[in-house]
């Protein structure tokens, strides 16, 4: 189990669950942009919200944000060390650093001075394109390269005291960032924040971070995770909560599982699955439904759901457990389904 670090409200490792964090894509000097951003991601189930710090006009705009948001701010810093320590001093909850980009240890020792002063953890981030130059040469751009560079930049930390840390190590190579994490998690006991970088536009993000996170998050590894796509973040914490279903650690909410339907589908199953899944987003209670075209292998396939239905010509059989418990017309299949759903719901 990896150590526990707070970030304002939000533990991250040491058996707290998998936080899921994103990043605005709003000038972040632009208060009101950036606060409605933030407050979107949070009401979509972002955890932890992170922003660029590039300059001092975002520096100085970071107490404004926080004060008007309710989940836990992070500081994305590069080359600059000063807009780090203004960033903490304005009561951001988490900086992201690269040691190496931010001039001399003095520099860095700086950083972490105020972090003590103002509690505030530090997450170590290195990328493929960060990776120190000498490590570069001897190991080129291997999951080794970024494990190494990334607890080179932590021994700095450590050397002035300094461990309340998270550690990031991503490749935009989805084999590379798995082998990496599997290297540094066996290095070091560090929260790991995990994703895939510059996973590109929508299904192409969700394609390489779900076999990525996936992965990893099978094998115990993840303590945060963000999902990088392009575009709308919001997308981001749709796309993560769906690893984390897919994954069996979210069991929160209505699963809808279907057949891919074939010669012998006897309904709708395509249009009821999107009707079910509109009407039931937002509910936290775990039910299994299962939608199946046929009752030929529909109840047998579906007998694990807490409620499903199974086609048939003119009627269709609603089970639970293997068992047929209603035989409906099809007209009024949705209708039925749905009111057993909600009975089931409002006994949980």
């Amino acid at each position: 189990m990896t150590r526990r670090i707070k970030v304002g409200d939000i533990y991250i490792g040491g058996g707290a669950p998998i936080s899921i964090q994103s990043m605005t894509n709003t000038p972040t000097h632009d208060v009101r942009a950036t606060v409605e951003q933030i407050n979107a991601l949070a009401e979509a189930g972002c955890d932890i919200v992170r922003f660029a710090v590039n300059n001092s006009q975002s520096a100085s705009a970071v107490r404004d944000i926080v004060d008007r948001v309710d989940i836990p701010t992070v500081a994305d810093i590069h080359f600059d060390y000063k807009l780090a320590i203004t960033a903490m001093e304005n009561g951001i909850s988490k900086v992201r650093i690269n040691p190496g980009n931010i001039g001399d240890e003095s520099r860095v020792k700086a950083v972490i001075d105020c972090a003590k002063m103002h509690s505030v953890p530090i997450r170590i981030g290195v990328n493929s394109g960060s990776i120190d130059k000498d490590i570069s040469a001897q190991y080129g751009n291997s999951a080794e390269a970024l494990v190494n560079s990334a607890l080179r930049h932590v021994e700095i930390l450590e050397r002035y005291g300094f461990y309340d840390v998270v550690i990031s190590v991503k490749a935009s190579d989805t084999k590379r960032t798995i082998e990496a994490n599997r290297i540094l998690a066996k290095r070091c006991d560090y929260p790991l924040h995990i994703g895939v970088t510059e996973a590109g536009l929508g299904e192409d993000s969700l394609v390489k971070s779900s076999v990525a996170l996936g992965s990893l998050i099978v094998d115990g590894i993840g303590d945060t995770m963000r999902v990088s796509m392009t575009g709308d973040p919001i997308q981001e914490i749709y796309s993560a909560r769906q690893i984390l279903r897919a994954c069996g650690v979210d069991k929160q909410y209505v699963e809808i599982v279907s057949c891919p339907t074939c010669a012998r589908t006897e309904i709708n199953c395509e249009q009821i699955v999107a009707r079910l899944k509109e009407r039931y987003a937002t509910v936290r209670k775990p039910l299994k439904v299962a939608v199946m075209g046929c009752v030929v292998n529909g109840i047998g396939e579906g007998k694990d759901s807490d409620i499903g239905c199974a086609g048939g010509k003119d009627k269709s059989a609603i089970f639970a457990g293997g068992e047929i418990i209603a035989t409906v017309d099809n007209e009024n299949l949705y209708d039925t389904l749905v009111k057993m759903i909600d009975e089931r719901l409002s006994d949980k």
